[in-house]
C-alpha cells in the first residue's frame, strides 16, 4: 500500500519562480507543471539554476517569489507528512557504513510508519536487487550497490515524488541497464513521479519521456527526447553500399529518400542506416544558441515552440 494522492492536480506546478543570491538572479521567472506518473529530466549546464529549483521544489530552500505546489503542497510549508511522500537520491551520501544493508533499510523504514506502510527490508532489496548483500556491511559495497543502496533508501515509504540525482554516476553498463529497469518499474508498476537531473544526455533518452532544458534561469525547451532532436535538425542523413560502394545521402524525407531507394532496380541495398539528430545535438545546440547571447537564443526557441505545437 503506498500513498493515496492527496488530490486530482499535477505534481509540481510553478509559477513564476524567481530566485536571487546578492545581486545575481539564479531563477528569472521558471513555469513548470508536471503531470502525476512519468520520467521528467531536468537539463541544464553548470549554473543554469537546476540544484536551486531541486531544492526548492524539495522544501530544502525558501525562494525569492512565485507560486510553487508539490503534491498539492508548497514545500516552504510542507510538513512531516507531506515529506514522507516525496523520496530523494543525492549524488553523493557515504554515511552508515557500519551498519548492515538489511538493518539500515529496516531502521529507515520506521521513520515512514507513522504516514504509510513502507517497503519491509527483504523486499525492498529484492526490488532493487541486493537481496544477496543484505548481511554486509555497508562499506563493503561496491559502488554500484552502494547507488543501488541508496535509491532503496529513497523509495523505502512508496514515495509519490521521487527526485533522482545525477542516479547512476560510476554504474558500469550493467549496473546501468539494472538500474533503469529498475526506474521503468517504479513508473509502470508503482505510478511513482520522478524527476531526474543527469549530465548524462543518453541516459536522458533512454529514461525519460519528457525533457527540459534550463538555462540562464529559465526553460528554453521542453518536449519529448524525439521532438527535441527533430527541432533541433529536420535533416537527416542516409548510408547504404550499393555495388559495393558507400552512399551517403542528406534529406528532410528520410521515410520517402528510403522507399524509393529501395524501389530502384539500380542494384541490390544493403548496409542501410540512417542517422537523425540526437538528444545530444538537440541540448549542445539549444544551449551554445542561448550562451551566445545573439538573436539566434530567440530563434531557437521559437524553433522548438514552433515544432512542438504543429
Amino acid at each position: 500500500m503506498g500513498h493515496p494522492p492527496t488530490s486530482d492536480g499535477p505534481a509540481i506546478a510553478v509559477s513564476d519562480l524567481r530566485m536571487r543570491y546578492g545581486d545575481k538572479d539564479v531563477l528569472t521567472g521558471l513555469d513548470l507543471r508536471i503531470e502525476a506518473g512519468g520520467v521528467t529530466a531536468l537539463l541544464g549546464p553548470n549554473g543554469a539554476g537546476k540544484t536551486t529549483t531541486i531544492e526548492i521544489l524539495e522544501g530544502f530552500r525558501a525562494r525569492s517569489g512565485g507560486d510553487v505546489q508539490v503534491l498539492g503542497v508548497d514545500p516552504a510549508h510542507g510538513g512531516e507528512a507531506w515529506r514522507a511522500r516525496l523520496g530523494v537520491v543525492l549524488q553523493e551520501w557515504r554515511d552508515n557504513g557500519k551498519w548492515k544493508v538489511r538493518d539500515l533499510v529496516g531502521h529507515f523504514a520506521e521513520y515512514y510508519r507513522p504516514y504509510a506502510e513502507p517497503y519491509g527490508a527483504d523486499e525492498l532489496l529484492d526490488v532493487v536487487g541486493l537481496a544477496e548483500q543484505a548481511g554486509q556491511r555497508v562499506r563493503t559495497l561496491s559502488g554500484g550497490q552502494r547507488r543501488r543502496l541508496d535509491v532503496a533508501l529513497g523509495i523505502i515509504g512508496r514515495p509519490a515524488l521521487l527526485f533522482l540525482d545525477e542516479p547512476t554516476t560510476g554504474f558500469d553498463p550493467h549496473a546501468r541497464r539494472e538500474f533503469h529497469e529498475l526506474i521503468h518499474r517504479l513508473t509502470d508498476l508503482d505510478g511513482t513521479t520522478i524527476l531526474l537531473t543527469t549530465h548524462d544526455l543518453g541516459e536522458a533518452e533512454k529514461l525519460a519521456e519528457r525533457i527540459v532544458i534550463l538555462a540562464g534561469g529559465r526553460i528554453i525547451a521542453d518536449g519529448s527526447p524525439d521532438q527535441l532532436a527533430r527541432a533541433a535538425s529536420t535533416t537527416a542523413e542516409v548510408k547504404w553500399v550499393q555495388d559495393g560502394a558507400l552512399q551517403v545521402h542528406a534529406t528532410e524525407d528520410a521515410t520517402g529518400f528510403v522507399r524509393k531507394l529501395l524501389a530502384t532496380d539500380e542494384g541490390a541495398v544493403t548496409d542501410l542506416q540512417v542517422h537523425r539528430a540526437s538528444l545530444e545535438d538537440a541540448y549542445l545546440g539549444l544551449v551554445a544558441a542561448f550562451e551566445s547571447g545573439t538573436a539566434e537564443a530567440g530563434q531557437a526557441e521559437k524553433a522548438v515552440d514552433s515544432f512542438l505545437t504543429n
